[in-house]
């Protein structure tokens, strides 16, 4: 019977709390954006995680944000290390969330087909 909550996942959880200050409070650099952290996923071995974030912007700030945070992420890492108490810390690997926007889209042509169905609807009484 599998664990009710795996070890990697709370790891990530953990690693996404942390990481959501310490991006908040530690980096300091102007190209760096409104930042939220949505999701880490831990490989099973704790030597990786995805660190999945959402940036306020448009495409280019969104990109300079990954970079800055990829480049961030030797600085990250260790200061975890100090933070969490884990035998290993994952390399860090940062990637733009892009779900709030497919939702977003989504929502939008789920909106626009109701609203033509409703047309339609209107059309045929």
């Amino acid at each position: 019977m599998p664990k009710e909550f795996p070890r990697t996942r709370r790891v990530g959880e953990q690693i996404q709390r942390e990481l959501a200050s310490l991006i908040h409070d530690e980096i300091k650099d102007p190209r760096l954006g409104m930042v939220s952290v949505t999701a880490v996923i831990v490989s099973r071995d704790l030597a990786h995680a995805k660190v999945y974030v959402s940036v306020l912007g448009n495409a280019e700030q969104t990109d300079a944000s990954i970079r800055v945070l990829n480049h961030a992420s030797g600085f990250l890492r260790h200061r975890l290390g100090k933070i969490l108490h884990i035998r290993v810390i994952p390399e860090l690997r940062f990637y733009l969330d892009r779900s709030l926007e497919e939702g977003a889209r989504m929502g939008a042509l789920i909106n626009a087909a109701i609203a033509s169905d409703k047309g339609n609807a209107d059309d045929d009484e």
